[in-house]
Parts: C-alpha cells; structure tokens; sequence
C-alpha cells in the first residue's frame, strides 16, 4: 500500500516536469526563429545600406571620368559584365608557352627546312579532332539548302567549287576506285577524317563554321529566331561580319524582346541585336599556324612536373623532356608503341606505313588496324587531349612555305606567334560618305561582306609595315637576295602552303611534329585532312584564370 500510495504521489509531478520541458523547447525553437529573423532583416538593411539608398543598385562607374555605366540618365554607356570566353564546339583549351621549334629527328630528307629555334605562342584553342566526313557533308548540306541550284542555276558553281575531290583516290596501279565511290558518302566512313580538300576549301570551311556556331549561340540565347534560318535563301544568310556591320537583319527571338534582356539600348530599353562587346559572339575560327600546330602537337604540358592547375597556384617552369613524338603519358616518347608490355610488343600509338608494302601488318595481328584512314578519335590523345596529331592524315596549316622561314623569323625577331602568310585586308567601303549599312558597304553573291587588299600607298609611311602584302617578306621581295622561279627553278610560290604530320601512307620520320611539307593551296590529296583554330580572348592560363602577377598591397600609414 505505502509503495502504490508513492507512485501515485510521484507520477503527476513527472507529468508536470514532461510538459514543463516541452514549454522550454518550444519556447527555444521560438526565439531561434525569431532571432533567424532579426538576422535576416539585418542582412537586407546592410544589403539596402550597401547597393544604396531604398534598395536602388549601385551603378559600375568609370574610373576615368566618375560616370555611371549602364545608366539612361548620365548617357547610357553600356559595358557588359566581364565574362570568360566560351568553348566553341569541337576545341580545346591549349595553354600557350615558349618551346623550341624545328627539327628533333635526323634530317633524312636533307631538306633542312626546320632548322631548330625557340619561340613562344600565344594560348589559344584547336580542334580535338580532324574534321571527319560527316562535318564536311554537314556544310554541303548548308550550301545546297541556302544556294540551291534549283533556284538558280548559278548557285551549282558554289556547290562545286566546296566538293572534295574524291579523285584523289586513283592510282595508275592501285584498286582505289571503292573509296572514290563511297568514302565521303558512305555512313560507314562518317567520323573518317575528310580527304581531298585542297587549303582554300578548308579555309573557306573554317568562315562557314564561325558563322553558323555564332549563329547558334544567339538562337539559343533566344537573340535571332530559329524560324527565320529556313527562309535563308543566296545572299541573304547569316554571317557574323554583315550581322555586325547590320547589313544581315535577323529576325529577333523571344529573348531580344523580352523584358528580362540583359542587353540595353541607351534608353534603357531592351537591344535586340548583339554587338561584339556583349561577350556573347565568339573569335573566328581558322586553320592553325604552323607553331600552333606543332606545339599543340607535342602537347608538352606533360613535360611539366608539376604544372599550375589552380588559380594562385605557380607551376614548375621546366620540361623535364624533350619529346620526338606527340605522346608521353606512360609511354616511351621517342618510340612507336605502348610500353605497357614492352617497347616492341605494344600496341602502334599512330596510324602509319611501317615498312615498304605494310600498311597494317598480318592478318590476326594487325599493328595499326586501320590499311587507309582510322576514326578521328582512334589512338592515344596528347598531354592537350587532341587525337591524332601524328599519322591517320597530314594537315593543313595556315603558312605558306618557305625552306628558310625559320632564319627569317628570328632574324626578324618576330619569334612571338610566327607566321608567314600575312595579306592585310580592310572592309570595301562603296560609299565613304553613306550612313546606311547597305550604302555603306557591300557583299558578295554568298553573303560574305567584300573586302579589299590594304595598298602599298597606304602603308608606306607605318613603322610596323610598309607594305599590305607581305607574303615574301625578306625571302622573295626586293629587300632579300632570294627569288622564286616558279616551273623554271622551283615548285615554291606564294601559293605554297604548309602541311604537318605523318599520315596513314607516311613512314615513322614524318610523324615527328617537327617535320614539314607543301603543297600548292589549290590542290588536293588522299593524305591531307585539316583541323580548326581559334584564338584566345582573356588570361592565357584559361578560364577562372588571372593575368599577370598580384601581391596583397600594404595601406600607406599616415
């Protein structure tokens, strides 16, 4: 009795102390709450305080002149937020640096054409592959829906003159005629590297490609409508020059006339065309030159030890080897094979002709795999991640050809981005004193804005150049001993241009990046593909990335 009388004398007071303790949770869970809120509201006055006053935002200003940027009322100056440069499809990031250009094999040939010298290119970025069939047939396809020769008759010429020549196949003694008949065509060949493509058609290529990908960028950003692409018909077609310059109106997207446009008139209204300083249109691309291209090929970043890969992070500057081949990785860089089981049982790392009449090895166990051209993404990547930089096709660079452009270079001491090639152009302009686009400038039967060769008169009095056409400088011009005659003494002329690598019919000497040939911009071969480039807008360590050095600054003491 005295035990039961104890639990019910002890059980109410449990029960008190139980709700007693849900008062104070809920009471904590309360003041939390409303502390959170306080907090917020302190963190939104601060915000307020800060972008000004009654929640206006505070204006960019110019460190020049005070004045407000993106402002109606102090003159509408607009200027788009810095943004990073986007990747284009297809490309690649390759951080540019110095390295030493030119022969690393024995001179075989005895050409002594790339005489070893130390240069240094720009970043810039390149095309993970070789432009396969299925590329090239995606811009006949464009070519023949926007010129078709339906319409007029005229428009075939455009069609032929951008066809490959599937002839180069033929051999006076060779079977061939299957590729001439279904290599470019046949889907079984779709991701093959396109042949038969003289320099001229993949330079024109490489203009029909930057405007249909600056073409995309802006349907996408909903800036050109995607309804008025299948009413563009011959002259009529987008291209990134005439869209600029206003001479190509496109018709506005849903994004342009939308109120949450980014982009502003000086009124403040919302801008339904695009200009260059928006950020949002990217470089042109073009075939690469030729240090471009044979640095992108070495892929020497794997050479460094320790390379940056993170903002305020330095990386070792040295290369611990100096490559003859483009791979590295896990692999004997001076020869041929995978080194997994051993330098001569491994795996070829390209595709090439091994030996006279082996252009794949035996049945069961063949070396390359490939008797003709390979897949674009076959073989090993380089230290950048680019497929195929020795062997499968050689490929068209941007130069043009001179034996001793190396000599040149650096007795010119243009060792910074060295090219020869230069033919300085401007736009035509039809009516100087025409304020009117159409007027002003003109195009041509395909839609491209015309231009017009720079004169020697006008450049006569520049110190960086006296003359617009530069081609031969110091190596065929007046001010050099050498000259070119051309079907007399020498194939060489100004229309010669450079092409890189080893390809699927080429021994192992000319897969060595350093190598180099020509061949006149005209003309064509079963063994010479091509690849794109484009320039690099920013840091040259890449996106996130800074330019130059910083140091944390000390605040004067009064």
């Amino acid at each position: 009795m005295a035990l039961k009388l104890f639990q019910t004398m002890v059980k109410p007071r449990q029960t008190h102390e139980k709700s007693m303790c849900s008062f104070r949770k809920t009471k904590n869970a309360t003041m939390q709450v409303r502390n959170f809120l306080i907090l917020l509201s302190c963190a939104a006055a601060l915000t307020s305080c800060k972008n000004g006053l009654f929640g206006k935002n505070k204006k960019d200003k110019s460190d020049v002149t005070g004045w407000n940027y993106n402002d109606k009322n102090q003159g509408g100056y607009q200027v788009a937020k810095s943004q990073e440069q986007g990747l284009g499809p297809g490309l690649v990031f390759v951080q540019g640096g110095t390295f030493t250009m030119g022969q690393t094999e024995e001179d075989v040939m005895g050409n002594w054409d790339n005489i070893p010298r130390r240069v240094t290119v720009p970043s810039f970025y390149i095309d993970r592959t070789e432009v396969a069939n299925v590329h090239y047939r995606e811009y006949i396809f464009w070519l023949n829906r926007v010129f078709n020769p339906e319409d007029d008759p005229n428009n075939q010429k455009i069609i032929d003159a951008a066809l490959p020549d599937t002839l180069v196949w033929r051999s006076e003694l060779s079977y061939n005629e299957p590729l001439v008949e279904y290599y470019f065509r046949h889907p079984g060949f779709n991701y093959y590297p396109v042949v038969g493509v003289s320099w001229k058609q993949a330079h024109d290529f490489c203009l029909w490609r930057s405007d249909r990908v600056n073409e995309g960028i802006l349907m996408q950003k909903g800036y050109v409508s995607t309804q008025g692409v299948q009413g563009q018909q011959g002259q009529e077609n987008f291209t990134t020059k005439s869209y600029l310059l206003g001479l190509y109106q496109a018709q506005p997207g849903k994004g342009a006339t939308s109120k949450k446009n980014p982009l502003k008139t000086p009124q403040g209204t919302p801008r339904t065309t695009v200009t260059m300083e928006d950020g949002l249109l990217l470089p042109d691309y073009r075939l690469p030159f030729e240090a471009e291209w044979e640095y992108a090929a070495y892929g020497l970043i794997n050479q460094n030890p320790r390379p940056s890969t993170k903002e305020g992070k330095r990386g070792e500057e040295l290369q611990s080897n100096k490559q003859v081949y483009p791979w590295t990785h896990n692999m004997n860089s001076s020869g041929l094979r995978d080194t997994k089981h051993g330098s001569w049982q491994g795996q070829f790392l390209a595709n090439f002709k091994r030996g006279s009449g082996d252009n794949a090895g035996v049945a069961g166990g063949l070396n390359d795999r490939a008797v003709y051209t390979s897949e674009v993404t076959s073989f090993y990547p380089n230290g950048f991640g680019i497929y195929n930089m020795a062997g499968n096709v050689s490929e068209w660079v941007a130069d043009v050809y001179r034996p001793l452009t190396g000599l040149d270079v650096a007795g010119n001491q243009d060792d910074v981005a060295p090219y020869r090639g230069n033919k300085y152009q401007k736009l035509y302009v039809k009516d100087p004193a025409a304020t009117d686009p159409n007027e002003r400038y003109e195009r041509d039967s395909t839609g491209r804005v015309k231009m017009t060769d720079v004169t020697d008169e006008e450049s006569k009095n520049r110190r960086n150049y006296q003359r617009g056409n530069v081609i031969n400088f110091l190596d065929g011009d007046s001010l050099s001993n050498a000259s070119y005659g051309y079907g007399v003494t020498t194939l060489i002329s100004d229309k010669s241009r450079v092409y890189k690598g080893g390809s699927w019919n080429d021994r192992a000497y000319w897969l060595v990046p350093g190598t180099r040939r020509y061949l006149e911009e005209d003309q064509a071969s079963s063994t010479i593909g091509f690849r794109c480039a484009m320039d690099r807008m920013g840091s040259p360590e890449g996106n996130k990335r800074k330019t130059g050095n910083f140091w944390k600054t000390k605040k004067q003491k009064r």
